[in-house]
């Protein structure tokens, strides 16, 4: 699997990681105290070290680090892990964070996400919060034997790869390529059109390309609707209407809904299948998927805002 190609056999990580309850199905670092970046985020030596921890029973996790770590968190261990874990799975991304704190000798944040919602969010996009951490460079710390989570992380790979060979042109560069990629998870932040975030993304691209290379490669070179020359360092797609529909047939399921609401006239209520063969003829089928994406982000934030005010409601 591609992804196991950014594994870490760094002592480092894994020295923080014996600080935590061992049951995780995967446990990764990512960010610029990890993946050196250019810009305001290039210094390493001193940067957070952010991680997310994969657990099967979140209840049981936190359980066990409240005693290790109760420190860690805020006023809310009083309320005890199964409170925790329902914020966690009920109110947010399906993340619980753990931020600001020291271990051996390091700041760090950490998040905590069920496996089941991890693979919801691989599979389907409903938020593409984690998911889009895992499209981009990672260092992979721990992972388990666990079948479906290693075929939903290979998966999730395949479809931000599809999603960016739909919105670029016939021919195109590795690093147009793996731009388009790192910026799909934030497609629906304003932050990104407006302001100095908006190079953020080339600033994760451009010292990274190699471990970008890494993650995909396998992919580009397997897919069949690729051309995929290494050594220049250059791609071709397949760009006919049964190329695109191929390709769109293979995005996530919540971002062809998007799709099917962007498209679909009111009242006519075509399938799902009916419209992306509409948007496979379409000359703009590029700024479609883009604008799906944007949509999906946007919709996703503002359900995951209203379900955060609703807790907040509840606990005052």
């Amino acid at each position: 699997m591609a992804l196991q190609a950014l594994r870490s056999s760094g002592v480092a990580f894994r020295k923080i990681l014996s600080h935590f309850p061992d049951e995780l199905s995967l446990a990764f670092a990512y960010g610029s105290g990890v993946f050196r970046q250019a810009g305001p985020n290039s210094d390493q030596k001193n940067a957070m070290l952010d991680f997310v921890f994969t657990v099967d029973d979140p209840v049981a996790w936190h359980s066990k680090n409240l005693k290790k770590n109760r420190s860690h968190y805020s006023f809310l261990k009083v309320l005890g892990p199964r409170i925790i874990s329902s914020i966690q799975t009920n109110y947010g991304a399906g993340v619980y964070y753990n931020p600001l704190i020291t271990c051996d000798g390091r700041l760090i944040k950490y998040g905590v996400i069920s496996t089941s919602v991890l693979v919801e969010d691989l599979l389907n996009w409903n938020n593409l919060y984690v998911a889009g951490r895992l499209q981009k460079p990672v260092k992979i710390v721990a992972m388990s034997e666990n079948v479906i989570l290693r075929s939903a992380l290979d998966k999730n790979l395949r479809s931000a790869a599809t999603a960016a060979f739909l919105m670029l042109p016939e021919s195109f560069s590795e690093e147009d390529l793996f731009v388009e990629i790192a910026g799909l998870s934030y497609s629906g932040d304003f932050r990104m059109v407006i302001g100095e975030e908006k190079s953020k993304v080339l600033n994760i691209v451009k010292p990274n390309i190699a471990h970008f290379r890494e993650l995909y490669s396998s992919i580009l070179q397997e897919s069949p609707q690729v051309v995929y020359k290494s050594q220049q360092g250059r791609l071709e797609i397949d760009k006919s209407p049964e190329g695109q529909f191929t390709q769109l047939m293979a995005l996530p399921k919540t971002l062809q809904q998007q799709i099917n609401r962007i498209m679909d006239p009111p009242g006519k209520n075509r399938d799902v299948e009916e419209t992306l063969l509409q948007v496979a003829h379409d000359p703009d089928c590029g700024d479609v998927v883009r604008l799906g994406v944007k949509k999906s982000l946007v919709y996703g934030s503002l359900k995951l805002h209203k379900m955060w005010k609703g807790w907040l409601r509840k606990a005052s």
